[in-house]
C-alpha cells in the first residue's frame, strides 16, 4: 500500500516508524526530547512538506563530497548532508537505530549533555571522513573511490554513537545475528554492513567509528567542561530569563498562602478557627477584634458573658450553618 506524504510516497514503513517511535515515547518514564527533535528533523527533511519547502536545499545541494567541500569551502555540505537520505529504507533504519540508542544515551545523560555529544560526532565523523579521504587521494591516489564520492545519512553519528554507548560495556551484543563483544559491536557491523548492503558509503560509517573512539578518549581525558555544552546551556538559560521576571505565587501549605491565612482561637468558646481572613467566629459568632491579634493573645470583651448566653450563641450559630 502507497501513502502519499508531502512530496514522498510511502509504502508503508514511514507510518510504521511513526507507531514504533510513538509506543517507545507512550511506554517510557523518560521521554527524551532531543531524540524526539533529531527523528522529527530528519523526517521533516526527507518528507519536505509544502509548508518548509522552501527552507529546506534539495539533496543535490547537500551531498557529501570531499572535493566539492575543500575546493569551494562548502559548509552546508558538511554539516547537513548527515539529516538527507535516499529512500525510505535507508530513512527508516537510521531512524530506529537513533531511537534505539538515543533513549539509552540521553535517559543516562541528560538532554543538554546529550545534545552537546551529538553536535560534537556530527563534527568529529564528518571532518575525519573528509581527512580519511583527502588522505587516501595524497598517499594512495584514490580519486574516485572515496574523495569524489557523493554520500548522505545519518549513519556515521549512528556509529559513533554506538561507540560511546558501549565504550565502557563488558556485555556481549547481537549484531545481524553474531555474537560479539559489545565494545567490538561497531567494528563487526561495519563489516557486515558493507558486505550485506551494496553501495554503502564504507568510508563514512569508519569515520563514524574513529570518531566516536577519539570523543570517548578527550572525554576521558579532558576534565573540564565541554564547550559545546556549556554553548547549549548558554542558549537553555537565555530562553528561561524572560520567565524570570514573571510574578510568582506565595508557598502554598494546606491551609493557604503563607504568612497571610494564619489561624486564632476564639476566646469565648475555645473554637479553632481555620482562616485568618474570618472577623468572627465561625462557631459562636463572637468577634475576633478590631487590631486583628489573636485570641491566644488577647482576652476577648465577651468574657463576663453569663453562661446561658453563651449557650445560646452557640445554638444560633449551629441553627444557621444548618
Amino acid at each position: 500500500m502507497e501513502v502519499r506524504i508531502g512530496q514522498r510516497v510511502s509504502r508503508g514503513m514511514l507510518p510504521l516508524l511513526a507507531l514504533h517511535t510513538f509506543s517507545e515515547y507512550y511506554r517510557s518514564d523518560s521521554k527524551p526530547p532531543v531524540t524526539a527533535a533529531l527523528i522529527a528533523a530528519n523526517t521533516i527533511i526527507y518528507l519536505r512538506p509544502s509548508l518548509f519547502d522552501s527552507l529546506i536545499p534539495p539533496i543535490q545541494q547537500v551531498w557529501f563530497n570531499p572535493h566539492l567541500i575543500l575546493k569551494h569551502k562548502d559548509l552546508k555540505r558538511f554539516l547537513l548532508s548527515p539529516f538527507y537520505h535516499i529512500g525510505e529504507p535507508h530513512l527508516v533504519y537510521n531512524m530506529l537505530s537513533l531511537l534505539w540508542k538515543g533513549f539509552q544515551l540521553e535517559t543516562s545523560m541528560g538532554s543538554i549533555n546529550f545534545a552537546s555529544m551529538v553536535a560534537s560526532l556530527l563534527l568529529l565523523s564528518q571532518g575525519v571522513t573528509l581527512v580519511l579521504s583527502k588522505s587516501l587521494l595524497l598517499l594512495f591516489d584514490y580519486d574516485k573511490p572515496y574523495y569524489n564520492e557523493y554520500a548522505v545519512g545519518f549513519s556515521g553519528v549512528l556509529f559513533a554513537m554506538k561507540v560511546v554507548l558501549n565504550s565502557q560495556s563488558s556485555d556481549y551484543s547481537y549484531v545481524h545475528g553474531v555474537i560479539v563483544p559489545s565494545r567490538y559491536a561497531a567494528w563487526a557491523e561495519l563489516l557486515l554492513v558493507q558486505l550485506l548492503v551494496p553501495g554503502v558509503s564504507f568510508i563514512g560509517h569508519l569515520g563514524g567509528i574513529l570518531a566516536g573512539l577519539l570523543y570517548v578518549k578527550l572525554r576521558n581525558t579532558y576534565s573540564g567542561s565541554n564547550p559545546i555544552t556549556l554553548l547549549v546551556r548558554g542558549v537553555t538559560d537565555f530562553l528561561r530569563w524572560p520567565f524570570k521576571f514573571l510574578p510568582r505565587r506565595g508557598r502554598i501549605t494546606g491551609r493557604g498562602t503563607v504568612g497571610t491565612n494564619r489561624g486564632w482561637r476564639c476566646q469565648t468558646c475555645t473554637y479553632d478557627n481555620d482562616s485568618g481572613l474570618r472577623s468572627v467566629c465561625e462557631m459562636c459568632g463572637t468577634s475576633r477584634g478590631v487590631d486583628g491579634l489573636s485570641s491566644f493573645q488577647r482576652s476577648s470583651r465577651l468574657d463576663g458573658l453569663p453562661l446561658d448566653e453563651l449557650r445560646r450563641r452557640r445554638l444560633d450559630r449551629f441553627t444557621r450553618l444548618v
